[in-house]
């Protein structure tokens, strides 16, 4: 007589004592993966493996349940029963597997189908008001409730719904901010910078002796004197900085990148505006390359130091090989020199523990200086064709809130 469990085969003769089989089995539990002494630990086991099949979208081969019961011979000891269907059950099984689904005998929770987990997954897509709930973003608890409060599912466990939302990078509880492009001249100011950033002009390749600076102003830098010195970290011990201050002042950072020379110019001031914006410029301009650059483009946001065609014209008249690029409005994310603040930010204001305004300023001297020695040209990847798939899934997505 042969018994079968989960596609190990275990010939034994008609005479064989229970203690015997009983071996048998244990061996067979021994060097299976798939078993467990514990009946309970087995059933959870089973029903992880048929949710896995039930997620899978394609048809696949896979091995008879958890049971040991006579069966007849066969020549091979793997036999996988066929082709699976939607659902992820064999086609030559789907009989025998009703059955242990409806069966209270059968142990275990029954597969959830995919038309499921795509409603999950939708359901978590959507923001709470949606639904009528008083909450700004979903939590993994709060999705359990709302999925078998209207019915999707009568039970499901967590570990169930975040290998299920992991898949495909869904993450409801985590938020970003962000300004939607209200510009209505986006495209046509983003792709010239763009441009610039791969080295071109109008389509065509900027000259040797061209170069691109990204500028902008890092305001209100603040010297915070703490009213106890910071301790150095030490065994299981990080950085302590004191939570109390005093306001020591603060003062204006402006700075221009050099996007494809990786260089980076700045200088502090005590508060912004065109003298402060002009000050910056003539400390590049007055230097080589850029003095008798044939052009030099600076890419610059909106603001009222350097904004609109007067501030294009009066750099232009102090500086005739410069050419003033206006990003879009509020599209300080295209602007390169926000990575430089972003790096400095971390690395000299965070945290913010100075004595006084002139500590402040030497450390971002410093700072500057040291990563001229180091600095690469940042990977810019974001493309004309990437700002064109950006633009169009706004356009869908505005369609679709108004529809």
């Amino acid at each position: 007589m042969t018994y079968r469990l989960i596609g190990i085969w275990i010939r034994s003769s008609a005479r064989v004592s229970s203690g015997n089989l009983n071996q048998c089995l244990e061996s067979a539990h021994m060097r299976s993966p798939f078993l467990s002494t514990n009946a309970n630990s087995s059933r959870h086991r089973l029903a992880n493996i048929r949710h896995r099949i039930a997620m899978s979208f394609a048809l696949r081969s896979f091995f008879t349940p958890l049971k040991v019961s006579p069966t007849t011979a066969s020549p091979l000891g793997l036999t996988s029963l066929g082709r699976s269907s939607a659902n992820g059950e064999s086609v030559s099984s789907i009989s025998a597997w009703r059955g242990s689904k409806s069966s209270p005998e059968a142990g275990g929770l029954p597969a959830f189908p995919p038309s499921v987990i795509v409603e999950v997954k939708a359901l978590a897509c959507e923001l709470p008001s949606r639904f009528g709930l008083p909450l700004s973003r979903f939590s993994l608890s709060d999705i359990r409730n709302e999925v078998i409060a209207q019915g999707v599912v009568a039970q499901i466990s967590g570990s169930t719904l975040w290998r299920w939302l992991s898949s495909d990078a869904i993450r409801p509880w985590r938020h970003r901010s962000w300004i939607f492009p209200r510009d209505p001249e986006f495209v046509k100011k983003a792709g010239p910078v763009l441009d610039l950033y791969e080295g071109l002009w109008h389509g065509k390749p900027l000259g040797a002796n061209e170069f691109v600076l990204s500028a902008d102003e890092k305001t209100s830098i603040q010297a915070r004197v703490r009213k106890h010195r910071t301790l150095p970290p030490s065994e299981s011990r990080p950085i302590y900085v004191e939570h109390e201050y005093e306001r020591g002042g603060a003062l204006n950072y402006l700075a221009a990148w050099d996007v494809h020379r990786a260089s980076i110019f700045g200088r502090c001031e005590p508060k912004t505006g065109i003298a402060s914006f002009d000050r910056l410029v003539e400390q590049v301009m007055t230097q080589q390359p850029y003095r008798s650059a044939d052009r030099v483009f600076w890419v610059v946001d909106n603001c009222s130091s350097h904004r609109g065609q007067k501030a294009s014209e009066r750099l232009r008249a102090n500086w005739p090989n410069a050419v003033l690029i206006h990003l879009p409005i509020h599209a300080s994310w295209l602007n390169q020199i926000e990575i430089y603040f972003s790096i400095l930010q971390r690395k000299v204001l965070t945290p913010n523990t100075f004595t006084s305004l002139v500590e402040l300023e030497e450390h971002i001297q410093a700072f500057q200086a040291r990563y001229n020695q180091i600095a690469s040209p940042f990977r810019w990847t974001f493309t004309r064709k990437n700002l064109a798939d950006l633009m169009n899934k706004l356009q869908t997505l505005t369609q679709l809130k108004a529809a």
